[in-house]
């Protein structure tokens, strides 16, 4: 027995977004960030499952999500000048306000594209074809041509074709990791060595973006006490446990 996925297409990620919120009726002035980034996450992940490319736009909305969603985990809030706490959805939120004012507008304009396309447009169409035809007399244009004329024609061709073939090109890659995943693998180097230090995951994974994966799980785990953490003196100097090795 075989079944199939079909997974309607969004326009861009803040149509995405809007499909969540209206499908869930969330309040979009309230945004539950942590849920809406994983329903993101997982409509990408089907995508690259049925493999069609994910656009870049996508990705950096995502990336963006999983900025505020960590933000929002942080124990110390921001405060603005005037010692009023920011919230992380605020710039979000304008956005997609903005986003599905302009969704609507365009709405309209298709409505009425599609209403005046509708309409039989006045006036004698042969006597106008025939006016156009006596303005552009093509024959006494193909007498001015000589080899001066072609020739700078065939340079300016070249030269757009040049600066087409050496334009910079943008290749997305995927992060080869996951917060999931990096959870998993920190609760089971936990497990097998007992207590440990940050620095050891640093070292193990050098690279920056795995580091920045590494300590959003840990913000997770801790949120979820699955860890503790003992604090020591110097930059980046803390312990990670597991919270059952604790209780033993």
């Amino acid at each position: 027995m075989s079944f199939e996925i079909k997974l309607p297409l969004f326009e861009g990620p803040f149509d995405l977004l809007l499909f969540f919120i209206e499908r869930d009726e969330l309040d979009i002035y309230d945004i539950p960030i942590s849920k809406i980034t994983n329903d993101f996450l997982d409509y990408l992940k089907h995508l690259e499952q049925m493999n069609i490319e994910v656009a870049s736009e996508f990705i950096l909305v995502a990336s963006t999500l999983m900025r505020i969603k960590a933000k929002m985990l942080l124990p110390r809030p921001q405060i603005d000048e005037e010692g009023n706490e920011i919230d992380p959805r605020e710039e979000l939120v304008r956005h997609l306000l903005e986003y599905k004012k302009y969704k609507s507008v365009l709405q309209e304009l298709s409505d009425m594209e599609g209403k005046m396309q509708e309409k039989e447009k006045r006036g004698n169409v042969k006597r106008e074809v025939r006016s156009l035809s006596e303005t552009i007399n093509v024959e006494a244009e193909l007498q001015n041509v000589d080899l001066y004329k072609l020739l700078r024609v065939f340079r300016d061709v070249m030269a757009r074709y040049e600066l087409e073939k050496n334009k910079p090109s943008h290749k997305v890659v995927q992060y080869p990791y996951t917060i999931e995943g990096q959870k998993d693998h920190i609760i089971g180097k936990l497990e097998r060595d007992g207590k440990l230090a940050f620095t050891t995951f640093i070292e193990e994974k050098p690279e920056k973006i795995a580091v920045i994966f590494n300590f959003l799980a840990i913000l997770e785990l801790l949120q979820s006490a699955l860890i503790t953490i003992t604090v020591g003196e110097g930059f980046n100097n803390f312990w990670l446990e597991k919270i059952e090795t604790v209780a033993e």
